[in-house]
């Protein structure tokens, strides 16, 4: 089915994937490989094992910023394996304002270093940036989670939590740019391109009178061999990059994992058949149980409760061997208690919530990762679902949810909206990764719904006077739909960092593979940005 939603959406992100990875363009790329140099991109591409899967995380940051001059946010941030270690990558594109640091740039630098606290992973900065992108300070530099807060997190996990930080200068590294690298375990410098200072030589003239070039004050042989700040030096990007392969590969082995993981198995349907599985309008319902048979090992899911509060699937299933616990909204009409009415699919019940609950405390004893499938339009409303406690069970759900300490991975397939959003794990409870397919809608609500809640009190007072609604409130609902519309889409999400990347159905079990692999490298909890251990 090429002509599906789901189809058509992908193709849109793919065309926009294209440029992107392109950062400043060919010619600015040109520019950086006649200074001896490679892209943040080649260099990802080096440093990354071959063949293996990789997950770009924030590709989409602020590409419908800026007048499209800052894609990606001049910062390639990545999970993939180094010699077999899952490890995170941070690296400035310097085809974009010199790599440059935008307000978003610090978001995904952030954001990467969060998944390296959280999973304790290697985590390596590959500098290549010539500091504040001075326009827009106001945005970087002050404020709790400005730039400071990259070196907070350098500290923390220094200090802490014994996450391995390695700094490969490869370039520009001013300013208080400089204490990225300082703050690492390990300092590499090539030669002939990096430089690392608190000043560079046209500021040291202005400030000191003194005259002086880069690569004098702080080049590599400079910081090697007179100040001690770098640890190795080495002659080309290359060279660097291999260099740290070899460091990675004798950094201490992860923690074993309490996980139950076997050998995995194929899935019983193949990926592209999620083109025909999902309607073509986002409301319709749809076979859940196909979507997850697309991506789970075959033999699918182990159900929970599969015969009560079927609105909402809990049980266990394997990931590429990774045992998971999955909780997915199912779409469409189910059944409803004994003299009760059908009940509608992607809503939160008192008994889904109480469930669901229930399930994710067994899975936290367990030590079970939890995988949830959104496509959730809220909880239920009404005397009935009032009467009922849905507000306690709600609350019993998030609570669960929110102090479950296993890893907790969220894949959006269609609706992420109302408060349903907010128990399936979103953002603000600090999930692991958070993905969506291109079909993904996160919002309050729907655009119609907006539309109603805004004019609905007016449209009914002229229906009481047996009147229409005039022309100029009709044009200005059809706008709320629109804005809805535009700020509901996955994209949209996307740009501004509130899902990690948009997955299409060809690579969805990859990233969720490497995503719990990247998981299960703690047996620490999985709460908030990090939890530090116990001093006692």
């Amino acid at each position: 089915m090429t002509s599906s939603r789901l189809r058509k959406l992908t193709d849109e992100y793919l065309g926009l994937e294209r440029p992107l990875k392109l950062g400043g363009g060919v010619d600015k790329i040109d520019r950086i490989h006649k200074q001896g140099k490679l892209t943040a991109r080649e260099r990802i591409d080096i440093l990354l094992d071959p063949g293996a899967y990789s997950q770009e995380i924030g590709l989409l940051v602020a590409y419908d910023e800026y007048e499209g001059s800052a894609p990606a946010a001049a910062v390639v941030t990545v999970v993939g394996k180094v010699q077999g270690r899952e490890c995170v990558i941070v690296a400035n594109d310097a085809t974009i304002k010199a790599g440059a640091w935008y307000p978003e740039t610090i978001k995904k630098i952030l954001r990467a270093q969060e998944i390296a606290m959280r999973n304790r992973v290697p985590i390596i900065y590959l500098v290549d940036s010539a500091g504040v992108n001075l326009p827009y300070q106001g945005g970087v530099f002050p404020g709790q989670y400005g730039a400071a807060r990259i070196f907070y997190y350098n500290s923390i996990m220094r200090r802490y939590l014994k996450v391995p930080q390695i700094a490969a200068v490869m370039g520009m590294c001013v300013a208080g740019g400089a204490y990225l690298p300082a703050l690492s375990d390990v300092i590499l410098m090539v030669e002939g391109t990096s430089f690392m200072g608190l000043g560079g030589a046209n500021l040291v003239k202005g400030a000191t009178g003194q005259s002086i070039d880069n690569e004098t004050l702080g080049g590599a042989m400079t910081h090697n061999a007179v100040s001690g700040v770098a640890h190795f030096r080495t002659p080309d990007d290359k060279a660097c990059l291999e260099k740290i392969r070899q460091l990675v590969s004798e950094l201490p082995a992860k923690a074993s994992s309490r996980v139950s993981i076997e050998e995995p198995r194929p899935p019983a349907s193949d990926a592209a058949e999620l083109y025909g599985l999902l309607p073509d309008d986002h409301r319709a319902p749809y076979d859940m149980y196909a979507v997850l048979s697309t991506f789970l090992d075959e033999g699918g899911i182990d159900e929970f409760q599969a015969d009560y509060a079927r609105e909402m699937i809990c049980g266990t299933a394997r990931i590429g061997g990774i045992l998971v616990g999955v909780i997915a909204n199912s779409r469409g009409m189910s059944k409803g208690k004994p003299g009760s009415p059908p009940r509608f699919g992607g809503i939160v019940y008192t008994e889904s919530a109480e469930k669901t609950a229930y399930f994710i405390e067994n899975c936290n004893r367990h030590s079970t990762p939890l995988l949830f499938v959104q496509d959730v339009s809220g909880f239920m409303v009404g005397a009935e679902a009032e009467h009922s406690g849905i507000i306690r069970a709600g609350a019993q759900f998030v609570e669960a949810m929110a102090t479950a300490e296993v890893p907790k991975i969220v894949l959006t397939i269609n609706h992420a909206s109302g408060a349903g959003y907010y128990a399936m794990a979103g953002q603000g409870f600090d999930p692991d990764f958070i993905f969506s397919l291109p079909t993904g809608r996160m919002g309050v609500m729907e655009g119609d719904s907006a539309a109603v809640a805004i004019y609905g009190t007016q449209i009914e007072k002229l229906k009481k006077d047996g009147k229409e609604p005039p022309p100029e409130m009709l044009e200005e609902m059809q706008k709320v739909r629109e804005t809805y519309d535009r700020e509901l889409d996955a994209k949209h999400a996307a740009a501004r960092g509130l899902v990690d990347a948009i997955v299409t159905p060809e690579v969805l079990r990859d990233s969720l593979i490497l995503a719990l692999e990247t998981c299960l490298n703690t047996n620490s909890p999985h709460i908030g940005a990090f939890v530090l251990p116990d001093r006692a």
